[in-house]
This record gives structure tokens, C-alpha cells and sequence, in this order.
């Protein structure tokens, strides 16, 4: 099972993606939400740190764990049974101690169109196109907008608890599930000049601006890890993103939404999100995929089913740095946030699909490595398909 740990930013964040500046008074965009690395960076050296333990001493691989914390962190090569198993965003009220909201991006299925002062809230659903439209899709189907009018879908928009539950059963998602980003954070541009290197003297011409990240009152990220075993403090304080900008973190008591898995024993077909960016060896498809006689089947251990179609926002690109050997992870194409498979043919248990979403899909296939696995990308969550 997960412990969860809520992490609240005490100045602005700086959360920086994979491109370079470039011309003179260049701007480095902030990337939000960031990837789940950032919390496992920082809560495997809170780790560390809360045992004695040298983070530099442990990055060369000269530190001496002790068992129960040698078995959760392995060596920054191969690293052990630690993963980050859920990322979000939440708000937490610490005078009543309480989780008061959860909130995600919003899934690649749903489409948000503004009509005057009101919100129209639509489902893409899979639909088998005539003979005469060809396509390029290797799907049998294509996940279509059904609208009487044209209009510009919203951006930066995204479900609340209630509104994540009424994805994952496959109910209608209304205006009271949708939360503007600007409700949750808010960009504030940080000037800045570039330092030479040997000097320590400013660099001619170099100015730049950063996007920093300033989340709302009581809004944090939630981070679900596994294989921790129980090693991290129950709360306490830790550095964050860019510049190690200080954050608290505190334990939670937080149950897992989950969708009526008796709906989807009965349909024998399921919805499929991601909420963390996938890392897949075979481009948007999942671990597993196999193609046979035209069409896509999904054997995992336990079940199979066949992919109808999926809704893919657009590719993103992972990399990072690595601290232990001082370079450049590698750059890696992602599949984003929020995009959406649907399947039916399911045979197989539920309890399968249950054990996939507390595994995750690296589960199934360790591509690229398992440094990947412990940051906790390709996690996934399953819904009814209404």
C-alpha cells in the first residue's frame, strides 16, 4: 500500500522543464504541473537526511545504509523499492487538519467549451468513421466530438475530487468539477542575469527572466510512495524544485479514489487515463501492446483486452538532471498527462486492473530503467467507460 505525504511550498517554486535559454532576455517557462521526479528527488534525500546519511557520500555510492533504508533506496545505479505512486495536486487545511480537495488535469476525453457565461462540459466518445474518411489512425475507431456548433475548447483546467470521482464511474463531469489553474497557482516572472563561470562576474548581455511558480494558500502536491516502509518522518521540512526552495511535508490519511469496478466487471470495458507522463519503448502505445490481425490487444499478467482508440495530448519531452553522475539525464519523448485509452474485451478479474493502478505500468516493462520507476512516471488511473 501507499503512504501519502503532502508537500506545501514555503516560497515560490522554481520548476523548470528541458529547453535552454536562448537569445538575450530569453524566458524560462515553468513547467506545471512538474514532473513526479521533483517530489522523488526530494523525499528520497529527505530520506537520507533524516537517517544521517550523506547525500553526496550516497551519490558516489560510498554511504553504508542501514537494511530497512538500503532496501527503499537501493544505490542511485539501481535503485530499490522506492516509487512515487501518485502525484496531484491538493489542498490541505492545517488548522482542521484535514485534505479539503484533490485535484487533476483534465483528461484528455473531456472538452470544455465556454457559451456566454456558462460552461459546456463534453465527453469524447469512440465512434467507427465511414468507409469514405480515411484516416491514419491504427485504431478501429476515433475518439469524436459530437457538437451542434464550432467552437474553441478551454485550457488550463482541472477536476476536483468530486469531479475526478464522477470520471472514474463514468458520470456526466459538470461546471462544479472544474477548477481554473489560476484558482491554484500563479506565474510570477523573476529577472535575472547570467554569471561567468570563472569570475563569478556578470555576463554581458545576458539577461533572463524565470517563471516562478507561486501556489495558492493551503495548495500543495500529494505525493503516494511506495516501499518507503515507514522511514519518513511524519512531517518536517525539505527542498523543492529549483534553487531547493524550502517546503514542509506532512503525513496523510488519504484513501485512493477508485471507480465502481462492479460497473466494469459487467460492461467488460474500461477507461484508461494517465496521471503521470508515460515513458513507453513503443511510442503512444502501452507496455504489452501487441498488434494482431488489425487490431491492438493488451495482454498484461491477469487480463487482456483490445484498444478501441485513445485520445493523446500532445508528446512531451523528460529529461532532467542526475546529481549522482553530475550530467544530462536523457531526453525522452513522453506521452502527456491526461491522455486517455479506451478498451473493451476485457476478460479477466478487476482485482488485476486494481493491482495494475497501485503497480503502475513500469509494472509491465521497466523501459528505460528503473531510475525511471522510483520517479514515479507511468502511473495510471481506470474509469468505467459510460
Amino acid at each position: 500500500m501507499s503512504e501519502f505525504h503532502f508537500l506545501q511550498p514555503l516560497d515560490v517554486l522554481y520548476l523548470r522543464g528541458n529547453r535552454l535559454f536562448g537569445d538575450s532576455s530569453a524566458t524560462g517557462e515553468a513547467v506545471m504541473p512538474p514532473w513526479p521526479s521533483m517530489a522523488a528527488g526530494a523525499l528520497r534525500s529527505q530520506l537520507l537526511t533524516g537517517h544521517g546519511i550523506d547525500v553526496g557520500q550516497f551519490a558516489q555510492g560510498k554511504a553504508a545504509l542501514p537494511d530497512a533504508l538500503a532496501q527503499s533506496l537501493g544505490t542511485p545505479d539501481q535503485p530499490g523499492d522506492f516509487r512515487i505512486s501518485h502525484f496531484l495536486l491538493g489542498k490541505y487545511d492545517s488548522d482542521t487538519d484535514t485534505l479539503q480537495d484533490v485535484y487533476l488535469p483534465l483528461p484528455a476525453d473531456v472538452v470544455v467549451v465556454a457559451e456566454g457565461d456558462n460552461r459546456k462540459i463534453h465527453t469524447l466518445q469512440p465512434r467507427r468513421l465511414p468507409d469514405a474518411i480515411q484516416t491514419g489512425s491504427s485504431c478501429s475507431q476515433i475518439p469524436v466530438l459530437r457538437t451542434d456548433k464550432q467552437a474553441k475548447p478551454e485550457g488550463g483546467l482541472w477536476l476536483n475530487k468530486e469531479g475526478i470521482q464522477s470520471w472514474l464511474n463514468g458520470q456526466p463531469i459538470h461546471a462544479k468539477h472544474l477548477v481554473e489553474s489560476k484558482a491554484l497557482w500563479k506565474i510570477d516572472s523573476r529577472l535575472g542575469i547570467a554569471l561567468e563561470t570563472q569570475s563569478r562576474t556578470t555576463g554581458e548581455g545576458q539577461l533572463y527572466t524565470v517563471d516562478a511558480v507561486a501556489l495558492a494558500d493551503c495548495v500543495g502536491f500529494i505525493a503516494g510512495i511506495k516501499g518507503a516502509n515507514n522511514l519518513l518522518p511524519k512531517n518536517g521540512v525539505l527542498r523543492l524544485g529549483g534553487d531547493g526552495r524550502g517546503a514542509r511535508h506532512l503525513k496523510l490519511d488519504w484513501q485512493v479514489l477508485q471507480p465502481d469496478w462492479n460497473a466494469i466487471e459487467k460492461s467488460r470495458r474500461f477507461r484508461l487515463t494517465l496521471t503521470t507522463p508515460g515513458l513507453f519503448e513503443q511510442g503512444w502505445l502501452l507496455p504489452g501492446m501487441t498488434q494482431q490481425n488489425g487490431a491492438c490487444l493488451w495482454q498484461p499478467p491477469g487480463f487482456s483486452a483490445k484498444l478501441i482508440t485513445a485520445s493523446t495530448s500532445r508528446a512531451e519531452t523528460i529529461s532532467g538532471w542526475d546529481i549522482a553522475n553530475n550530467q544530462p539525464k536523457p531526453a525522452l519523448k513522453a506521452v502527456s498527462t491526461g491522455s486517455v485509452y479506451w478498451f473493451d474485451q476485457f476478460e479477466g478479474e478487476t482485482m488485476a486492473l486494481q493491482k495494475l493502478v497501485e503497480h503502475g505500468l513500469f509494472h509491465l516493462d521497466a523501459y528505460p530503467d528503473d531510475k525511471r520507476r522510483a520517479e514515479g512516471f507511468n502511473n495510471i488511473m481506470i474509469g468505467v467507460w459510460p
